[in-house]
């Protein structure tokens, strides 16, 4: 696969393929940023800080982020007022970034590469709770409102890289313990590891999906 060029937007949050991002930015170099997706219908890379702060302040540390990160797509665009704009994203696939720079203006960009496809695998008996539970827990959640739906296409509950990449997104886990879910290019190991977490004897979970980032 051939590498391509991307804006670079470092949070700190892990978003898994297929999550919704929803996002109010108000810095200039994110503004101009979305704007040339906009006009240009290209994508961004989400990547996930190590270091720094997801807003930039002069004097700051300067922003480190993993290696992996998530192309995104614009799904939705709002201008609510003079400088700030609410965007909602769309995982679409991990990739690795090499050569990274950053621009005058402060905006990340890199040289990104899309990781191969994940293998296609059936859920194992022994962890079918978790596609049951987990079909609750996105019935109740699909039920709130929502400007864009946050999973529109059809749930694959027994495929272990769809369902284990949902449980990534959702379970309350530290950032460090996402980002190594989320780097795994094994699904059923990424869903054993979630099934140690998660009780079969448990009541479904309910996790609420992540709040909207602010840079």
């Amino acid at each position: 696969m051939t590498p391509i060029d991307l804006p670079l937007f470092p949070l700190g949050t892990v978003l898994f393929p297929g999550a919704l991002l929803p996002l109010q930015l108000f810095e200039l170099r994110y503004l101009q940023m979305i704007g040339d997706c906009e006009r240009h219908g290209t994508d961004f890379a989400v990547v996930t800080l190590t270091q720094g702060r997801e807003v930039h302040r002069p004097g700051g540390p300067t922003a480190q982020f993993e290696a992996l990160g998530t192309r995104v797509r614009i799904e939705r665009l709002e201008r609510p007022q003079a400088g700030l704009v609410r965007v909602w994203c769309r995982g679409i696939e991990k990739i690795s970034i090499q050569n990274t720079q950053q621009r005058s203006d402060g905006l990340w960009t890199g040289q990104v590469q899309a990781l191969s496809p994940e293998p296609a695998v059936q859920v194992p008996e022994d962890l079918q709770h978790l596609s049951v539970q987990m079909h609750e827990a996105l019935t109740q959640l699909s039920a709130q409102p929502s400007e864009v739906p946050h999973w529109p296409e059809a749930w694959r509950l027994q495929d272990c890289s769809w369902l284990s990449n949902r449980w990534g997104e959702l379970l309350p886990l530290p950032l460090q313990m996402k980002y190594r879910l989320f780097a795994l290019q094994e699904p059923l190991m990424r869903l054993e590891l979630i099934g140690d977490m998660v009780s079969p004897s448990a009541p479904p979970s309910q996790p609420s999906p992540p709040p909207a980032s602010r840079p």
